[in-house]
């Protein structure tokens, strides 16, 4: 039997991090991904977002941490994700992930979860479902 805790259909996770220009420099640096929506105000401007926005893989990337971490914890990764951007981030923000488990599998270390990113004001940014591997030593 593994000694990692087991889960319950309606146990919830959350997560938070303030999102910063020198965190969207970062990701930048790590993906390549320099798109003018992340740098150049000017043409931020033009957009109906009309300020800069963070990348949606700093968005997902709360996510990721949350599910690593927090639950279902150490030794998870991703099997599906479905989720859809509802709204921008912009730098500055605080956004807050949930995590709700909405399964779990009866003989294998697998789990359905309901997963949002919602910004301090409220905001829901992103909305949609994962499955889920718990790899158990």
């Amino acid at each position: 039997m593994s000694g990692l805790p087991e889960l319950t259909v309606g146990q919830t996770a959350t997560r938070s991090m303030t999102v910063t220009p020198e965190k969207i420099g970062m990701y930048a640096e790590i993906t390549g991904d320099r798109n003018p929506l992340h740098f150049d105000e000017a043409f931020a401007r033009s957009t109906p977002f009309g300020r800069l926005v963070a990348h949606g893989g700093i968005t997902t990337g709360i996510l990721h941490a949350l599910v690593a971490e927090d639950m279902p914890g150490p030794g998870t990764v991703f099997l599906s994700q479905d989720w859809k951007f509802t709204a921008p981030v912009f730098a500055e923000d605080e956004i807050t992930a949930t995590a709700e488990v909405l399964s779990v599998h009866e003989s294998k270390p697998v789990c359905h979860l309901a997963v949002r990113v919602t910004r301090s004001d409220g905001e829901e940014v992103l909305v949609g479902e994962a499955w889920c591997y718990r790899f158990q030593p």
